[in-house]
């Protein structure tokens, strides 16, 4: 009974939130510092990410927010998932412009390599036929991402578009951050569910347990840098 007891103050102790981004050994001072190992590193992190996504969409439960807009693009136009998510990517880089938001190297690679990696996952990833398994799935899909997001934001390489779209939204207006995000998450999923984008418990999922998934994420990267 005590080593169960101390087994779980222990987990606790692992899964515990963090509050901020983790100070990794490998984390760049500059957006285009690059090195082998913060590459690799970042790389992981971002095809991890596009592997989560894809998840929930094969879960057929409902899809990330950003995911019902892009779905609803490649319905409506007849391009790939993939293609899609990319096009997405850019227009939002686009709008940085008027917003003088300063993207890095991982902006970049995060607007190609997570397309990448969901189509991939999309192709070979078989769609899933029932409640409880399109759940798993998809609970799945939210951890992977959240695990994602600590291994590349712990890079310092600079925010993805969607992010930084994001923050430089927050900066310009002074709204909070939280409500920023809520309004153009409901904002994509609104108009990728008018292009035919599937929304459903998984997106509801996906909303209430990223954050935590992301937080629990970097606190444990951040206890296992410490080390």
């Amino acid at each position: 009974m005590f080593a169960f007891s101390k087994t779980l103050r222990l987990l606790v102790h692992w899964l515990k939130p963090h509050k901020t981004i983790p100070q990794t050994p490998w984390r760049a001072e500059k957006h285009w510092d690059l090195a082998p190992l913060r590459l690799a590193i970042l790389f992981f992190g971002l095809a991890l990410f596009g592997f989560g996504e894809a998840l929930l969409i094969q879960s057929k439960i409902g899809n990330s927010p950003w995911s019902v807009f892009a779905q609803g693009v490649s319905l409506r136009t007849g391009i790939s998932l993939g293609w899609a998510t990319l096009i997405t990517s850019c227009v939002v880089l686009l709008l940085w412009i008027p917003l003088r938001e300063k993207f890095g190297f991982g902006t970049l690679a995060n607007a190609l390599v997570i397309p990448l990696a969901l189509q991939l996952t999309v192709d070979h990833f078989p769609i899933q036929s029932s409640l409880p398994s399109g759940i798993i799935i998809a609970l799945l899909g939210i951890l992977s991402v959240g695990i994602a997001t600590a291994f590349y934001i712990s890079c310092g390489l600079g925010s993805g578009p969607r992010d930084g779209l994001m923050t430089a939204i927050h900066h310009r207006t002074g709204v909070r951050v939280g409500r920023v995000r809520l309004g153009l998450e409901v904002l994509v999923v609104a108009v990728g569910v008018a292009l035919g984008g599937h929304a459903g418990l998984g997106t509801l999922l996906f909303a209430l347990l990223i954050g935590q998934s992301v937080a629990i994420s970097c606190g444990v990267l951040s206890r296992i840098t410490d080390r």
